[in-house]
């Protein structure tokens, strides 16, 4: 029982990754090339997996969160602006984890979008007005367990050719046109806000309830993932949810498209909840001082934060409008706070003063993160390329 308490605690991880997001990114990946992205699906586990050991090892070990040891090893004004990066970029992308969630309703309930993000964003706030992350993170594993079963289900259904599936798993190919495609598929699963909720989800753990946790929810994750995009090769190009329901609802009968809308429903309501708790806790670790009560779970800044991320994603959501010119400043935030964070776990990872000499890495462990940490760096400066790029563009329209 205990176990599975502790699985259900670590998939707020999975909640946390898997959003409306991950779910078009994987389902458009899958309605046009099929299976032939599914080892990006592969590798963004595994990097997701590396760095989110790093930063509950070191909370683990130390007894310090990833925004505690950051600031004690940089200090001045790295930790405002990864602070500045991790708020902004969860209340830019706050709306569409509301809209996702309400995409799903939509597809099964006739109401305005207007009232379903109200009513979403206010059942969210309820939940964090708990101030109790135990309860709360076992809650969005249970929504977890049914966006897993809603996804995996209906992918097993859809009876996929397992050959063609394992081949695109272990062969990577970059077919043409589907570069941002898989820069996407690891981009929306290894994200700098994840990194710092699994750091404080790690404080009462000890390393083997962490890893196994860890492990289960992150590859559990991957599963759903993947089935997301075996339920998007249905399509067979484009994506448009109402037509992949009604193609479901065709080849699979009644309900297959009902089953669409729980998952989606519950991709993006579980992000809807993490991303503002992430936030909160990330600016906790980052600012707050030992015996700071202001920063306390029921005190006025945490509260601050998480509550100013739900209002701006609800108010965004209810307009039914995507806050341009604020996304394209967190997505160049976050060009710069992946790689940064990346490279900081690296180095730490290596610290032996700092994490003893049975903390640090194995040689097998720094092969591993020193390759996810390059891919890091290369999704964050394509991220603030394609940021530039855009604000560039608006500018020039403008």
């Amino acid at each position: 029982m205990k176990r599975l308490l502790n699985i259900l605690f670590w998939s707020v991880i999975a909640a946390a990754f898997i959003g409306p997001g991950t779910v078009t990114t994987a389902a458009r990946a899958g309605s046009d090339f099929g299976f032939a992205l599914a080892w990006a699906l592969l590798f963004s586990v595994v990097a997701c997996l590396v760095l989110q050991e790093a930063a509950g090892r070191i909370t683990v070990l130390t007894g310090k969160e990833l925004g505690e040891a950051i600031r004690a090893r940089f200090g001045g004004w790295v930790p405002g602006l990864v602070a500045g990066g991790i708020v902004l970029g969860c209340a830019a992308y706050e709306a569409g984890n509301l809209l996702g969630g309400v995409a799903g309703l939509r597809l099964v309930i006739e109401i305005s979008p207007g009232v379903l993000t109200l009513v979403t964003g206010g059942a969210a706030a309820a939940l964090l007005a708990t101030g109790n992350t135990r309860w709360i993170a076992r809650c969005l594993g249970g929504l977890v367990a049914l966006m897993g079963i809603a996804f995996v289900v209906t992918a097993v259904r859809l009876g996929p050719d397992i050959l063609d599936l394992l081949t695109g798993l272990v062969i990577p190919r970059i077919p043409m046109g589907s570069t941002i495609l898989v820069l996407g598929l690891v981009g929306t699963t290894v994200v700098p806000y994840n990194l710092f909720l699994g750091s404080a989800l790690a404080r009462d753990s000890n390393l083997s309830e962490m890893r196994w946790g860890l492990g289960v929810a992150v590859v559990g994750g991957g599963v759903i993932s993947l089935g997301v995009l075996v339920v998007g090769s249905a399509l067979g190009g484009g994506l448009e949810y109402e037509k992949l329901a009604a193609v479901l609802d065709q080849r699979l009968g009644t309900g297959a498209g009902a089953s669409l809308a729980l998952g989606l429903f519950a991709a993006g309501f579980t992000s809807a909840i993490t991303a503002p708790l992430a936030a909160a806790l990330a600016a906790r670790s980052l600012f707050a001082r030992a015996g700071d009560e202001h920063w306390a779970t029921n005190a006025r800044y945490f509260q601050a934060v998480w509550i100013g991320v739900l209002l701006a994603g609800t108010a965004f959501g209810i307009a039914d409008v995507r806050p341009v010119p604020v996304i394209i400043l967190a997505q160049a935030f976050n060009g710069l706070l992946l790689p940064l964070v990346a490279v900081f776990l690296w180095i730490t990872m290596n610290d032996r003063q700092f994490l003893g000499e049975e903390g640090i890495n194995s040689g097998l462990q720094n092969v591993v993160m020193g390759t996810v940490v390059l891919a890091c760096v290369a999704l964050g400066l394509r991220g603030l390329m394609a940021a530039v790029s855009s604000a560039l563009t608006l500018i020039g329209g403008g």
